[in-house]
């Protein structure tokens, strides 16, 4: 999906919806000042529920960020309409669903499942339930739990009792 895109700023969107588990809501409220490379971080500024979080800033992204940033150079909001300000939820959605289906996606692809593809390729590659809970700004490990569901039976290290027989 990401390879199917070749505008500088949607590239970025998709990364950072996947690479950090965003909200749609979250993604459009970013400011410039958000982002610290230095300690490769993005801050979440007043997110559901009215909270504060931090997430990783994915190291492969900074440099597609600081290129994104030389091309098109936002002035508040890190990703901004054409006359500046918040940019259109809607804009971001078709961006999604156009990269999707240039890749052969022939499955609904959204924002939100962008974030859910984060939380469950951590859970899959063994990242702790709690850690997820914190990345994904949930007040209860109940939600993110809910959240994730077991993808692949067959790869499972989970045994039938009949082959222990």
């Amino acid at each position: 999906m990401f390879l199917s895109i070749d505008n500088p700023k949607n590239a970025c969107i998709v990364k950072l919806l996947y690479g950090c588990g965003l909200r749609l809501n979250e993604l459009l409220h970013l400011k410039i000042s958000d982002i610290d490379p230095e300690n490769m971080l993005i801050h979440i500024r007043l997110s559901k529920g009215n909270k504060d979080r931090v997430v990783m800033l994915p190291p492969t992204l900074l440099p597609e960020l600081r290129n994104y940033y030389k091309v098109c150079y936002p002035k508040d909001y890190l990703f901004e309409g054409q006359d500046g300000g918040i940019y259109s939820a809607k804009s971001v959605q078709t961006i999604v669903k156009t990269a999707a289906t240039k890749a052969g996606i022939t499955k609904p692809v959204s924002p939100h499942i962008l974030r859910h593809s984060f939380a469950t390729h951590l859970l899959e590659n063994g990242t702790d339930v709690r850690y997820i809970q914190q990345l994904l700004g949930h007040n209860s490990v109940k939600t993110t739990e809910i959240y994730m569901h077991i993808t692949d039976i067959a790869k499972s290290s989970i045994k039938s009792p009949l082959e222990m027989l």
